[in-house]
């Protein structure tokens, strides 16, 4: 039987899509999700549209879902043509604000409204896995900058403490295996307190102990032995006298681009495993880089859309045409300038325009991992629309992207001409190289991009597509590559809702290899279990 799986703040099920795929040579999943619990409602529904997806086999999934993809059949048409995998659906995925939410969320769920659910799922199965990664905006190193905050509060940012409904849980229902991931900020993060990752480390160790927000009178006994905590990618340094792994806090961090994730994320990600287990882990082994260009240049292109003026082709090309006019470039290295002309003479008009939700189109390639990502049932690309931009802002795009081209590296502020700076009050700050001088950012083709963040969400100018003739930022689909999601997971809800939740999800490939290593410690312990009966 597969392994059940609580996920909680699942986001669009990035990490759970990682464990669901990994199945034996009978093609039979080891993992299987039970519930998974998101409180924002569009992501929600990329999460539960996911989940109908899985109740069917692989070569079994309904045609009527690709007619939803391609925009033939509503969400709900689609459910009613399907009634039980439907209603299985939605109930695995359950959308709820855990934590202290607001009185206002109508999505708040109660501690016991909770664990009543994973003990109904769970239906006593005591070898389970508890997958997710508390809110995570609160530690970031780039959002605490911005809010110029050296000293976290949990009192006025409720996100700190969030990773106690993680320790409540724990300290509950006691999983065998938990499996914990957020950013590498949260290694220099602090309260007034305590340094957050320390704390975090200890409770984790030992949850019964540590949470201690049970209410006045509550008799609730918790009986959780507490978890030694691991690395995914590092070997202990050693044991200490009671057991313990002993590792420097940078052995928690993976760094993404070391084991075939197609850009430089590194997260923090920890291996919890209940005391009472003796099992040492297995790490995920590092393979080699994989560049941009393997997992987008076999899309559609699509060009940049215009947000303030008549958006067509022919005003598109004009407008791009100026830049070489004027003084647009001036004092721009002649190599840059050369390529910017060869570019702008080797525009064609895209097939598909600007993009759409759904482009239908005969052949879709991928450089890397084809079995994982593509899907010929599809007959085309999901999610694969580009931005509008300021008329401005597109030629900032075509000179960054050149430069790219012929310096290999993303031009700071500095290396702009006069005439393409930004008219933001801080300019020269970025051109001093004091702040965000990096602020129109391109992805170059042979390297991994940089980290997709939920910031894609908000601009384009930290994602600016490798190919100048295309001028623009990165559509929610090639985002959506580079994070490794599969071709056919559809994301629901507006563009930025879309980008919101692919920046926000743990690379689907990146948990598969960590599911390998989970798998082989539930084989043991199955092992274990046996030899003791």
């Amino acid at each position: 039987m597969p392994i059940p799986i609580i996920d909680i703040f699942a986001g669009p099920g990035g990490l759970g899509e990682g464990f669901s795929a990994l199945v034996n040579e009978e093609n039979e999943k080891h993992f299987n999700i039970a519930l998974s619990i998101e409180k924002d409602p569009v992501a929600h529904q990329t999460l539960t549209l996911r989940s109908f997806f899985r109740q069917f086999a692989p070569d079994e999934v309904p045609e009527d879902y690709y007619d939803f993809v391609k925009g033939n059949l509503t969400i709900h048409e689609l459910f009613e043509k399907w009634p039980d995998q439907s209603e299985n659906a939605k109930e695995e995925a359950w959308c709820g604000t855990l934590g202290d939410p607001d009185e206002k969320d109508m999505n708040a769920v109660s501690d016991a409204d909770v664990d009543a659910k994973i003990s109904k799922v769970l239906n006593g199965e005591p070898n389970w896995l508890l997958i997710g990664g508390p809110p995570c905006q609160a530690y970031s190193i780039v959002g605490r900058s911005r809010r110029q905050e050296k000293i976290l509060n949990e009192k006025s940012d409720k996100r700190v403490g969030l990773y106690k409904q993680y320790l409540r849980i724990l300290a509950v229902h006691s999983p065998a295996v938990f499996v914990m991931e957020n950013v590498k900020g949260i290694l220099s993060a602090k309260t007034a307190d305590n340094e957050v990752f320390s704390k975090i480390l200890s409770d984790l160790s030992d949850p019964a102990g540590s949470y201690l927000t049970k209410r006045e009178g509550d008799d609730q006994e918790f009986n959780c032995p507490g978890y030694k905590i691991y690395s995914i990618v590092s070997k202990p340094e050693r044991f200490d006298s009671h057991g313990n792994p002993v590792y420097k806090q940078k052995d928690f961090v993976i760094k993404a681009e070391n084991y075939g994730i197609p850009q430089t994320r590194h997260r923090v990600i920890l291996l919890g495993i209940r005391r009472d287990i003796d099992i040492k882990p297995d790490i995920i082994h590092a393979s080699e880089e994989i560049s941009v260009s393997n997992v987008i240049n076999g899309l559609p292109r699509v060009r940049s859309g215009l947000s303030k003026s008549k958006d067509d082709f022919e005003s598109w090309k004009a407008l791009i045409h100026q830049i070489i006019k004027g003084d647009l470039l001036v004092d721009v290295d002649s190599d840059v300038v050369g390529d910017i002309n060869a570019k702008i003479n080797d525009i064609k008009e895209p097939i598909d325009g600007v993009g759409n939700n759904y482009i239908k189109c005969e052949e879709i390639n991928v450089g890397y991992q084809t079995e994982w990502y593509l899907d010929n049932r599809l007959e085309g690309v999901c999610n694969h629309m580009s931005r509008s931009h300021m008329e401005s802002d597109i030629h900032r795009y075509l000179f960054v992207s050149c430069f790219g081209n012929i310096k290999k590296c993303s031009p700071t502020l500095m290396n702009f001409p006069a005439a393409l700076l930004p008219a933001h009050l801080n300019v020269q700050e970025g051109i001093d190289d004091k702040k965000f001088a990096d602020r129109f950012r391109v992805q170059l083709l042979d390297k991994p991009s940089k980290t997709i963040t939920s910031h894609i969400s908000k601009d384009g100018h930290y994602y600016i597509h490798p190919d100048p003739t295309q001028c623009r930022s990165l559509t929610v689909r090639e985002a959506a590559r580079i994070q490794t999601f599969p071709d056919n997971y559809f994301f629901c809800g507006p563009r930025t809702s879309q980008f919101h939740q692919v920046g926000n999800a743990v690379p689907p490939y990146l948990a598969y290899q960590i599911a390998q290593v989970v798998n082989r410690i539930f084989e043991e312990l199955t092992l274990l279990n046996a030899a003791n009966v």
